[in-house]
């Protein structure tokens, strides 16, 4: 590799050589700099797994998590609650385990297609409030927190495997995941999901339930998602907004559109009359049109004449016979 050369400007050059020249500076000490490699510090046990760009990715993936999240929690538990995005970051998977209290709610979880396990930590006091809220209680933490019976495990493994819909909602537009809960935890010690260099997404979300605030962490380890890594990038993102239907929904929307109402009008022609000629109209009156009894009828759909015909009779009833289609000013859809 070439080294990069700064280019210096000629006062610049003008100082340097001055300075050569006096002896305030030694040419021999400055080949002695250029000569040694310059050495920056790299922390292996915090390697740089996520781009800037994905880590902007996934904070608008759970952005929308979290807004699923709200609503989900607000029609279980019947209160107010208010769930968004702190902050996105990446560490080693021992330091997430380090910074979460030894007391925890861990949700261990698996997405197929995805291979390995991820891990969704409630703080206790969101647990517990939402624990509280769905035995019946005001939505209050306890102020102190034990082990969790057999009863408050299996509640709180359904409303968090409910919980997990909205994390497979907001990744429908990278990959269609299946998230289904494989156990649920209290001790941080005893969950070892990836190895403790291995590096993490970590996902914090700021949670309040009535007066009640906490955190809810979301652990995803690099090597789950390495597979999927190509579609967080930025040009994937608008890619993938481009929302595609399925064959059941085309049909649908030509179904409707075909049971679409419009008015059709088929106008004899026009004529201008004054307002005191029209006033003075009675049975029997001509009125002059601007078009002759030869030229066909235009036949509106709206405002945009689509068709000529002729006037006729059917069954007693006046009628129209189509003669000719106008193109003009169709708009014709290219099928890609």
């Amino acid at each position: 590799m070439r080294d990069l050369v700064d280019v210096l400007s000629q006062n610049e050059i003008d100082a340097l050589l001055a300075a050569l020249s006096s002896g305030e500076m030694d040419a021999e000490e400055l080949k002695k700099e250029d000569t040694q490699k310059k050495v920056r510090a790299y922390d292996f046990k915090r390697a740089t797994r996520f781009s800037k760009d994905h880590i902007r990715s996934l904070t608008r993936i759970h952005e929308n998590f979290a807004r699923y999240l709200t609503t989900y929690f607000s029609a279980q538990l019947r209160t107010f609650v208010q769930i968004s995005v702190v902050q996105v970051e990446q560490l080693p998977y021992d330091e997430f385990i380090r910074s979460i209290p030894k007391m925890t709610i861990l949700n261990i979880f698996e997405a197929e297609p995805l291979e390995g396990r991820m891990v969704l930590e409630v703080h206790p006091n969101v647990a517990f409030a939402m624990l509280d809220r769905l035995l019946g209680g005001g939505g209050s933490a306890p102020s102190k927190i034990g082990a969790l019976t057999e009863i408050e495990t299996i509640i709180m493994e359904k409303i968090f495997n409910r919980a997990l819909d909205s994390l497979q909602e907001a990744w429908k537009t990278m990959i269609d995941m299946q998230p289904r809960l494989e156990g649920l935890e209290t001790n941080p010690q005893f969950m070892q999901i990836v190895s403790p260099n291995e590096t993490i997404a970590l996902i914090s979300l700021s949670t309040k339930i009535g007066e009640t605030t906490g955190m809810i962490n979301l652990c995803i380890p690099h090597v789950v998602i390495e597979p999927i890594m190509p579609r967080l990038s930025v040009h994937h993102w608008f890619v993938s907004q481009k929302k595609t239907r399925a064959p059941e929904e085309q049909q649908i929307l030509e179904q409707r559109v075909h049971k679409a109402k419009l008015p059709i009008i088929a106008e004899l022609g026009s004529s201008h009359i004054s307002v005191q000629e029209f006033l003075n109209l009675a049975v029997g009156d001509v009125i002059t049109l601007t078009r002759q009894t030869t030229d066909g009828l235009e036949v509106k759909v709206g405002d945009n004449v689509k068709f000529i015909a002729s006037p006729g009779t059917l069954r007693d009833k006046m009628a129209i016979q189509i003669q000719e289609i106008v193109s003009e000013g169709v708009d014709e859809i290219n099928d890609e």
